[in-house]
């Protein structure tokens, strides 16, 4: 997901000079080709992440589209006052990129794992968060940020994940069907999605059919889709994050003020074996994430 997002980027940044990509010393095998044919827009900041956001404000002040691209929560958690003052309070054109969402940086453990940044982002002012699925929601999450006006927040997973779409999204303003059924909808964001499609497979060989869905647009999001799922059907919320203000939180948010009849159930990191250390499909199962355990979650949603 990483290498397609930034080979998208070069591509729009050597149609607009006005675009620029900052890294936190890292990421070179990712990053060299954009450094090399276009170093008038890259800016290596060093192991600084504070600095490089104050210095992406300062560029997006003077007229640039600013993308500061970081592992997990660094650009995040570790930038956040300065995202706060200095991006958001100001509404200026930075784009926030974490790679490794989740777990996927699994073995190097839970401070390389970014499992509460949905929910501090999308508490910000005037930032939005794109959470795509696959390569080529990532490519279309680019274009999506270097069309918004405002602070965004990118959240990429790390490498591997497999293609789900037969075409790159026009737009990441609504939810993307990727599979149609009646008796569910499994509404997921990033990469775990592909665990959904699994979970619909192993659900049709049990006579259940079921909606999967990602849901790339976490803020601004658009709930026209509820108006179908308003009494239905339940709904299954699946995210590799903690629960609490995540994906699924947002989405229960909307039902309330909506005043809606749905149910839902969200499915997301279990906080008792955050401290776990695996690969990422291993901490995956052991959270309840990988198909086998998504698929058992929504048989005990239908149960009346």
């Amino acid at each position: 997901m990483r290498d397609a997002f930034i080979s998208e980027l070069l591509l729009a940044a050597k149609r607009d000079p006005n675009i620029m990509l900052t890294v936190g010393d890292l990421g070179y095998g990712v990053v060299d080709g954009f450094a090399d044919e276009l170093p008038a827009q890259f800016l290596n900041a060093g192991v600084a992440e504070q600095n490089m956001v104050g210095v992406a404000a300062g560029l997006a002040s003077c007229g640039y589209r600013v993308f500061v691209y970081s592992i997990a929560n660094f650009p995040t958690l570790r930038a956040l006052e300065q995202i706060r003052n200095d991006v958001c309070y100001h509404g200026l054109d930075v784009a926030i990129v974490s790679v490794g969402a989740g777990v996927s940086y699994g073995t190097l453990g839970y401070t390389h794992h970014a499992v509460e940044d949905i929910s501090i982002m999308r508490a910000l002012p005037g930032m939005r968060v794109l959470c795509p699925a696959d390569p080529l929601e990532a490519r279309a999450a680019v274009h999506e940020a270097i069309r918004a006006t405002g602070p965004v927040y990118v959240r990429l997973g790390k490498s591997g994940e497999p293609t789900l779409h037969h075409k790159m999204p026009k737009s990441l303003a609504h939810i993307q069907y990727l599979r149609d059924g009646k008796d569910a909808l499994i509404l997921g964001v990033g990469a775990v999605v592909e665990e959904c499609l699994i979970a619909a497979d192993i659900l049709m060989a049990d006579g259940v059919d079921v909606t999967v869905a990602s849901c790339p647009t976490v803020v601004p999001m658009d709930f026209g889709w509820l108006d179908e799922w308003h009494a239905g059907p339940p709904i299954i919320t699946v995210e590799e994050h903690r629960i609490p203000g995540g994906f699924g939180s947002a989405v229960l948010e909307q039902i309330v003020d909506n005043s809606s009849q749905a149910t839902v159930l969200r499915l997301g990191l279990d906080d008792t074996k955050l401290s776990t250390i695996g690969s990422g499909s291993y901490l995956r199962q052991i959270h309840g994430l990988d198909g086998v355990s998504i698929a058992a979650s929504v048989q005990q949603a239908l149960v009346p």
